[in-house]
């Protein structure tokens, strides 16, 4: 079964809901479509068991699942047939796993997690009667506050500290999933990954300075070229860039303004420009305000007014 808040999915599956001989098949066709490609390998077919919740945006997955012991591998060929740079931040709920990734292994149980990537091959062993939540990261998210990519890194303790503030916001994300928006989803999810960031790093803050230098470079830079787009925001520059909107807003927030501020001062600085220049003089004050991203004239000269104190045709007949 399934509901739908706008862009936020939660959909249930049950192997229970098909004949038992059916149901490994049943697993494998039905939580494929929530990953990407991987092998399957089940001690048992005649009568797997399992179930899983999976709450969905355009952004992020987070699958709550419990079966019967089970093994899934991602190798070099699935990796080059369905390429995915996406992370899995893993955290048993009950029972136990052992993962292998880039020449590591490492056995996980309840209180711990591990972030795994799909761009390289694992195997992931999981014991009888275990649970796990699966939360699925864009890889933006976490290459650029751990300024690497990580193959395969553990959180080792999630039972206390802010480890502890992560499982439980997790499990209140599933516990309130039948509440929640797309907004209200991904708005939590944004806080979990900067927390996970900061528990994987050892860091105070949600993401390295150098980084967020980095993102309101490329911010400025893009907003300046593009400033005169009528249909520019903080999350058109946050998707085109690829990163996050959090993310964006962060860098600009250390920088003392926001992606609208940030906006609204290029577009400004584009019409006091285009008001000095000669080329410019045939333009009408509304041609300007379109030309420059304004919705219209009066727009224009309102925030023209607030931040350089006179009007646009005062300047332009001040020389």
């Amino acid at each position: 079964m399934s509901a739908t808040t706008g862009t936020y999915t939660v959909e249930t599956l049950r192997t229970g809901d098909v004949a038992p001989p059916e149901r490994a098949r049943y697993w494998h066709e039905r939580t494929g479509g929530y990953q990407s490609r991987m092998a399957y390998a089940y001690p048992h077919t005649e009568d797997f068991r399992g179930r899983t919740v999976c709450q969905r945006t355009s952004t992020y997955q987070i699958v709550r699942y419990w079966s019967d012991r089970i093994e899934y591998a991602r190798t070099a060929r699935q990796i080059r047939a369905d390429p995915d740079e996406d992370y899995r931040f893993l955290v048993p709920l009950g029972g136990s796993m052992l993962l292998r990734q880039d020449g590591q292994e490492t056995s996980l149980a309840p209180g711990s997690g591990a972030l795994i990537t799909f761009s390289a091959p694992f195997e992931c062993r999981q014991a009888a009667n275990t649970g796990a939540l699966l939360l699925t990261v864009p890889a933006r998210e976490i290459d650029g506050p751990l300024s690497r990519r990580s193959p395969l890194a553990t959180v080792p303790d999630l039972t206390t500290g802010l480890g502890r503030v992560i499982s439980s916001m997790l499990g209140t994300l599933y516990s309130e999933r039948d509440n929640l928006t797309a907004g209200h989803f991904d708005a939590v999810t944004d806080r979990i990954v900067e927390m996970l960031c900061m528990l994987a790093t050892g860091d105070d803050r949600p993401d390295a300075s150098g980084h967020l230098a980095g993102v309101e470079k490329h911010v400025r830079r893009y907003v300046r070229e593009h400033a005169a787009d009528p249909g520019l925001t903080g999350g058109t520059v946050a998707r085109r860039l690829g990163w996050s909107l959090r993310q964006v807003q962060l860098a600009l927030q250390r920088a003392g303004t926001t992606p609208r501020e940030l906006i609204r001062e290029e577009r400004l600085r584009l019409v006091r420009d285009r008001l000095r220049s000669a080329g410019c003089d045939h333009l009408t004050i509304a041609d300007l305000a379109h030309a420059s991203g304004f919705s219209s004239a009066s727009a224009l000269s309102t925030a023209f007014r607030q931040r350089y104190g006179v009007s646009p045709r005062e300047m332009r007949h001040g020389g």
